[in-house]
């Protein structure tokens, strides 16, 4: 699928147009993201309004079920992460693309949980997926490209690479989470462009 036949990660996910069924759907993701980070798979959905402090049919009224509420929340997931590329825009070139890759990290911890209960559902290969994939590619190689043309980064690197080799980090069992903030430095330190002299 190009990219021009891809939704948007907002068209994936309907979200409410009242301000007041935005808040609460709104507070049930927040309190989902919390609760399944804290109990994974076991968490229920019952836990969940309890947490948003809806009752289980508000839940119900914006995710019908499980599965949906799963995609609401790894789809807003990487909406964050692509919002900080944007946000970064301003920033130095190396410092830009760190701190975004920084943010990244954050973003695969969670997604892990996420994306293995939704494997329960669908294909690694499905249209979510694909479609946040894409995002995430699009949102973190304009600041690639910009480290590239500032002589930061060297320059036969492709976001596909680098996002690649830092989900690879960011996957490696460690009790100390200082231990894989170690590793991604060293690795993206090896991005730094040192010309041969």
């Amino acid at each position: 699928m190009s990219t021009l036949e891809t939704p948007s990660t907002q068209e994936l996910i309907a979200r409410p147009k009242r301000a007041d069924a935005r808040r609460n759907y709104e507070k049930v993701l927040a309190a989902a993201r919390e609760a399944f980070a804290e109990g994974g798979e076991s968490t229920s959905l019952e836990e969940i309004a309890r947490r948003a402090g809806v009752g289980i049919g508000t839940l119900y009224r914006h995710f019908p079920n499980r599965q949906a509420l799963l995609e609401a929340l790894y789809v807003d997931e990487v909406e964050e992460v692509c919002r900080s590329a944007a946000e970064l825009d301003g920033a130095d070139a190396w410092e830009a693309l760190n701190s975004w890759f920084e943010r990244f990290i954050a973003y695969v911890s969670t997604k892990r949980a996420l994306a293995g209960e939704l494997l329960n559902y669908m294909d690694r290969d499905a249209t979510l997926f694909q479609t946040c994939r894409t995002s995430l590619f699009e949102a973190g190689e304009p600041l690639l490209k910009r480290a590239q043309e500032a002589g930061a980064v060297r320059p036969d690197v492709t976001i596909a690479e680098v996002i690649q080799m830092v989900m690879g980090i960011a996957k490696i069992p460690a009790g100390d989470p200082s231990q894989v903030d170690h590793i991604l430095r060293v690795a993206l330190d090896g991005l730094r462009y040192r010309p041969e002299g």
